[in-house]
């Protein structure tokens, strides 16, 4: 004959897969879906400086100011299995010295509920655009990227990237004024 205990053990593992295997099918349900969305990225202003890089030996590094325009309709992203959006972005450029650069410019999490109609207007980064050398003076090939990580209830979170980019190019001279 078994125990109490053993019975309530038994429940409780049963208990258990049940919810395992519910929980594996809602996100198998959405597990497929396709999360890309058009984004349109707009630069109304780019600035560089020339600053002294605290961080090494008493070299100077080009410090990037960028001011952009980003428009996109979140909402067929949200489904009933996604928690929040993640979005950031990055600019991605190469120099002498490193082949891929990545930096991120800015970043904001979107709950569920919150407002997913992105329209935001004369924006300036919310992070230092640092190179580590002169990289970014006159360099033509600067791509600006909106991505965002989809968390959801249940399921792996992935990756995706907005499909639209801005190419823009940085200026041969430097900035010699206080403001941005």
């Amino acid at each position: 004959m078994n125990t109490v205990l053993s019975r309530a053990n038994s429940l409780f593992a049963f208990s258990l897969s049940v919810m395992a295997a519910l929980t594996f099918g809602c996100f198998i349900t959405t597990a497929f879906k396709d999360r890309s969305i058009p984004v349109d990225i707009h630069v109304s202003k780019v600035m560089i400086k020339n600053v002294d890089d605290f961080t090494g030996p008493r070299e100077r590094s080009d410090l990037g100011f960028v001011t952009f325009d980003i428009s996109a309709n979140l909402q067929p992203i949200f489904d009933w299995n996604v928690k929040e959006l993640f979005l950031y972005l990055t600019a991605e450029y190469s120099t002498k010295s490193n082949a891929l650069n990545q930096v991120v410019l800015w970043d904001k999490i979107v709950l569920r509920g919150d407002n997913t109609k992105l329209n935001l207007k004369d924006v300036k980064s919310k992070y230092f655009f640092f190179d580590d050398g002169n990289g970014l003076r006159a360099n033509k090939n600067i791509t600006l990227t909106l991505s965002w990580n989809v968390v959801p209830n249940a399921g792996i979170l992935p990756l995706v990237m907005g499909s639209g980019h801005k190419s823009l190019a940085f200026p041969e001279t430097y900035e010699t004024s206080k403001s941005y």
